[in-house]
Parts: structure tokens; sequence; C-alpha cells
């Protein structure tokens, strides 16, 4: 079974495969909110208006939709369901900062996040962006930092904290999750937040943008010949963080977790890890008969054990 990352480069290459429906849209009740009051800094040219393209191939019996050429970055702000925990996390969509993998890595993220009571703030960053190869490697060439892309997630982090008694979320009690690239985001988001990727435009980003917990699953582009990516410097200031990946992913390969969290433990960060024998590469939250389907049941453990979650 082709990966989400090769079935989604190739909707966007290839004819036949997938049906175009035109931009994405939340489900009904909820808003996608513009995260700069204007312009988005640093913006590059992209080879075309914003669309979504959903495959035909199946991702554990389901489609998956890709969205591509976002220029407008947004958040769209998902409340809990039932008992709020006061906990929010800005979810991080994979796609080889080339495209937004916006339901198997976004949405079905909160409905698990907010089934358990917490806040989920789904991010839609700009993709593709410089320096990317857009003819779908999928990867950054020579492991450069993803700017739009952070400026984007740096920029969500500090709206959620200045609007946390608007939206009834503890501001000390706000973390990022991402999947493959979105991955690559959170450790950066973990360990570049002393200083912004850009200006700062208004009150908002007098908060702090350093998440209070970090879920990488899958990550990406963390390791470069064995050693950590330098764009991700890990201190023991960087935040409690959660890695889960497969050794048969052969995407990103499980390098990618075991150099992260090999230097987390170094630097002291409480952080925890989970491998498993197969997963593959891009399986989200959904279900299959592979054991390492049950891991947000894990993440939801590991929560409680750092009193994100209540026990």
């Amino acid at each position: 079974m082709k990966t989400l990352l090769t079935m989604l480069c190739a909707l966007l290459a290839t004819t036949g495969v997938h049906a175009e429906t035109g931009t994405w849209k939340p489900t009904p009740g909820h808003t996608q909110v513009p995260i700069w009051p204007g312009a988005a800094p640093d913006q590059q040219p992209v080879p075309g208006p914003e669309k979504m393209t959903v495959s035909t191939g199946l991702i554990a019996g389901l489609p998956a939709t890709a969205i591509t050429n976002v220029t407008r970055p947004t958040m769209t702000v998902y409340p809990p369901r039932g008992r709020n925990s006061g906990a929010a996390v800005v979810v991080l969509p994979g796609g080889g900062f080339q495209i937004l993998a916006i339901d198997l890595e976004g949405t079905e993220a909160c409905d698990w996040l907010t089934a358990n009571g917490i806040t989920c703030v789904l991010l839609k960053y700009r993709v593709p962006g410089p320096p990317y190869d857009w003819r779908c490697d999928c990867r950054p060439h020579d492991y450069m930092v993803p700017t739009l892309a952070l400026e984007d997630t740096q920029r969500t982090i500090a709206l959620v904290r200045h609007h946390a008694a608007e939206w009834h979320i503890d501001p000390h009690r706000i973390g990022v999750m991402g999947f493959s690239a979105g991955g690559f985001l959170v450790a950066e988001a973990s360990t570049r937040y002393r200083q912004r990727a850009y200006k700062p435009v208004d009150a908002a980003d007098r908060e702090s943008i350093r998440p209070d917990f970090a879920m990488a699953i899958y990550p990406g582009h963390l390791a470069v010949n064995g050693k950590l990516n330098p764009n991700v410097p890990v201190t023991p200031d960087t935040p409690p963080t959660f890695v889960l990946q497969a050794e048969d992913d052969h995407v990103d390969g499980v390098e990618q977790a075991l150099v992260y969290y090999t230097a987390l433990a170094q630097a002291g960060v409480p952080a925890e890890m989970h491998l498993y024998a197969h997963g593959g590469h891009a399986f989200g939250l959904r279900h299959t008969q592979l054991p390492i389907t049950g891991w947000p049941e894990l993440m939801k453990a590991w929560l409680k054990t750092i009193g994100v979650l209540s026990k």
C-alpha cells in the first residue's frame, strides 16, 4: 500500500486518481480565522490557487484529503466536547511542506482531542513554501528551515495564549501536536521559541510562543546523517515531549524519532518514546489491525502523567 505522502504527491502530479473539490472548509459550526491581520509576512509565489484534493485511494478504508497552495493561513478552533480540561493543542498536519493532510492528520486529531476535553486549534499553515522542491520529492533541500510554516506556527501559539481566557483555556497548558512534516514543526516550535521568526504585528505577539508540551508523531527531517538537525537545538528548557514512530517507516525513517529522543534525554527533558515494528508512515489516528493504531491511548496516559489531563 502506498504511503499517504506518496499517494497525495501523486494526486498533485497526475490525473485520473483524484477529485478536486474546491477549497477546504471545516464542518458546520466551525470557522476558519486568518492568523495574520493583513497579508502574511514573507509570502512567496505558489504555483496556483488554493485547492483541495480528495483521493480515490483509501487509507484504512477512507479517502484522504489534501490542501495545497495555501497563502492565507488560518486556524479553526474546535472546543472540547463534554468536560473542559482547560488544555489546548495546536495541530499541525503533515504533507512534506507541499500539502496538508487536513483530515487524516488534522480534523481527525481534533476529533480525538475534543472528545478528551481538550480544545483543538487546527492550523492550516502555508504550503508549499521555499526552499522546497515542488516536484514532490517531499523533502526540503539541505534540511533548510521552513520559515513560512514556522512563522504561522509561532503566531498561532501566541494567538491561542492571547485568547486563553476567552476560550476557557489554561495559558500554561497549551501544546503542539504534529505529524510527519508537522512533527518537524513541533520540534522547531519546541526549540526555537526564544526568538520569533517574524516581526510582531499586534498585542498577541507579546505572548510567549513556547509550547508547554509537545507530541511528534512519525516526525521527519529531525536527523541529518545520524545526528540531530541543527535547526532544532534541544535544550533543558525544551517542553515535555511524546514521540511515536514505526520501525518500518520508509518515508522518514525510525532514526528521526531515535535521534530526537536521544537529544531530549541527554538534555534532561521529560520525554516518552514509543516504537512499533510495523505501521509505516502516515497512518494518523485511523484504526487498522496493527497494534500501532492504539497509540492515542498511550498519548492519553502520558498527558495524565505530565498533568495536562487529570488522572
